[in-house]
């Protein structure tokens, strides 16, 4: 069993920051409680796997030779930024 995780963790705030700027928002605000708690119900988790984060190395994969398609989440946003416009 292995458990998925990206090659390069970052925080949330990162993350949410990269996403703004390949899709070309400028600025962004923070989620609401009830709001993280609406998409933790439809997500059918708890709210704590929603807003608590983890830094995983993917070290099984990494030593399987795993290689992943986008070393950054940039290039991984950006490639489904240009599915989505088209």
């Amino acid at each position: 069993m292995v458990n998925l995780a990206a090659p390069n963790p970052l925080t949330n705030r990162d993350m949410m920051r990269t996403l703004r700027r390949v899709c070309g928002v400028p600025l962004g605000f923070p989620a609401p409680g009830l709001l993280l708690e609406l998409g933790a119900f439809f997500l059918r988790t708890e709210i704590e796997l929603v807003i608590k984060s983890r830094r995983v190395i993917p070290g099984r994969l990494a030593a399987a030779g795993f290689q992943f398609c986008y070393p950054s989440i940039r290039e991984a946003f950006e490639d489904l930024n240009e599915k989505m416009k088209g």
